[in-house]
């Protein structure tokens, strides 16, 4: 039936299919998105016979039947997969055509390939509405496998690549899926300030933000430019200011005209300020402004010092306080010298807060967002995973599926310890040593989830020495109500716990010691 209708018009090709399927336009284009044509389940061949209009930029090119016509793999970002293009020598320049990076639009009618070949749908393009040429001797992105920091070098251009790419849709997915989540919940979305001068996390991690260092290089050049006035000038300048106050004393005395005595007050009046300027601008230094040997952050952009917000915590508990359930998604910055993927300057994170509700309910909540995103993943970028499946990890879209399907485990932070002592005893080593009251490492939760249990474990209660004084004391008075949530190949995914609503607890708790700000 294919060879049938390739033989036929373009006309008749669209009588004889009686068409049922139509190809949605982008909503502010009058392009298709490469999506909505390949990312069918029938691949696009339903599609055969409509005619559309595509952009992106090519992937591959290749010139064939001895330059009569050439082949292209358009990708225009909303999916991993290409849309082949034909393109005959009589509509443009094929060589204009084919490079890597070359940018193009075309109109045309979709076809079923011959059968055999990879493809399900192809555009045989009737007309080509522009062409955004590269110089393949300069295009930095070649069709080969390019190594990530090679992409650091080409910042503008690494969306184009595949990984970086699927990155961006993965990313984008599960920022949807956040919000998702959490509305479908009954929480509310509050935005929570990125400068701030709080700390919640402990001294030491935190970006500055600072107008200080940039006045002080604009005033050096000013400085530089136009000279402070020497005492000389200073007392060149008082000099006049005496003389024009001598002169207003002598018309007063002599009871000159009101005009005479308003003229040489208004001189007076005029030296003066013209000896304040000088005197101001006399005491400009270069350099940050200090007092008392130290720092003058009353002469900063907010008169005090602030920061790169670390976590909006402290923000959003006043709206729980309020309105109940709240969740903040922004970006925190963290100042720590590391170079794990652990360890990020800039990174975004999900807070949420749930008023009266106890350890259960947060374990709880934490366990359904994991699979949910587990799950929309699957649903909504199951294309992107299978190319990270096949070029960076072979086993993400399995554990996936695991964790969006079978319950978590759930232990105390005691029991933990035991089972990683016991791990010890058989002959299990560790870098990091093993007893209870320590900070469990990656190591030990990745043992935990990887080899102890395979699957997800949350650890709950623990040690009040290791965590922040606001989280609940438990009755053994040694441990608090806090948990964490550790998955395969990552260890730690995310950190919770119960607040302590006990006022002489906590406030005992803050001022004789009871654990660490986190």
């Amino acid at each position: 039936m294919a060879e049938t209708d390739q033989a036929l018009p373009p006309s008749d090709q669209l009588a004889a299919m009686n068409l049922t399927d139509t190809v949605e336009k982008h909503a502010f284009s009058d392009r298709v998105l490469i999506r909505s044509i390949v990312g069918r389940p029938d691949g696009g061949a339903g599609l055969a016979g409509q005619r559309v209009r595509a952009g992106g930029w090519v992937k591959t090119g290749r010139e064939q039947g001895k330059g009569t016509f050439a082949f292209l793999e358009l990708n225009d970002g909303s999916c991993p997969a290409n849309l082949q293009v034909i393109v005959d020598a009589g509509l443009a320049v094929l060589s204009k055509l084919v490079a890597t990076g070359t940018c193009v639009v075309v109109d045309g009618i979709l076809k079923v390939p011959p059968e055999g070949t990879r493809q399900k749908i192809e555009l045989r393009v009737e007309k080509v509405v522009s062409v955004g040429e590269v110089d393949p001797a300069k295009y930095p992105i070649p069709k080969t496998k390019l190594t990530l920091e090679f992409l650091r070098d080409h910042l503008h251009l690494r969306a184009r690549t595949n990984t970086i790419a699927a990155i961006a849709r993965i990313r984008n997915a599960l920022a949807f899926a956040t919000h998702s989540f959490f509305q479908e919940h009954n929480f509310l979305y509050v935005h929570t300030p990125i400068l701030t001068t709080s700390d919640c996390e402990g001294a030491g991690e935190m970006f500055q933000v600072t107008t200080l260092i940039s006045e002080s290089e604009k005033l050096e050049k000013e400085l530089i430019k136009n000279p402070p006035p020497s005492e000389v000038d200073i007392e060149a300048a008082r000099q006049v200011v005496s003389e024009r106050g001598e002169a207003v004393k002598q018309l007063k005395a002599a009871k000159a005209s009101k005009s005479e005595i308003t003229a040489s007050v208004a001189e007076l009046n005029k030296a003066k300020e013209n000896l304040s300027k000088l005197e101001e601008r006399s005491k400009l230094k270069s350099g940050i402004p200090k007092k008392d040997g130290k720092i003058d952050y009353t002469q900063d952009f907010f008169a005090r010092q602030a920061f790169l917000t670390v976590s909006g915590q402290l923000q959003v508990e006043t709206y729980a306080c309020a309105v109940s359930n709240v969740y903040t998604f922004g970006p925190t910055f963290r100042a720590e010298h590391s170079h794990t993927s652990r360890h990020l300057a800039e990174f975004w994170m999900v807070e949420p807060e749930i008023a009266f509700a106890d350890l259960q309910d947060d374990m709880n909540c934490a366990e359904a967002y994991v699979k949910y995103m587990c799950n929309w993943l699957l649903d909504k970028c199951l294309d992107d995973m299978q190319f990270m499946a096949k070029s960076y990890d072979k086993g993400c879209i399995d554990r996936l599926r695991m964790v969006a399907s079978i319950p978590f485990v759930r232990i105390s932070y005691t029991e933990a310890v035991e089972l990683l002592e016991e791990a010890v005893k058989g002959g299990k080593k560790f870098e990091n040593e093993v007893k209870w009251g320590i900070d469990l490492a990656s190591e030990h939760e990745r043992y935990l989830t990887e080899v102890k249990f395979q699957k997800p474990v949350i650890v709950y209660n623990y040690p009040k020495g290791i965590k922040a004084f606001y989280m609940r004391l438990n009755d053994d008075l040694k441990t608090v109500a806090a948990m964490d949530v550790l998955v395969p190949k990552v260890g730690e995914l995310i950190g919770g716990s119960q607040r302590e609503e006990r006022y002489e607890v906590i406030r005992e708790r803050y001022n004789f010691g009871g654990g660490v700000a986190s």
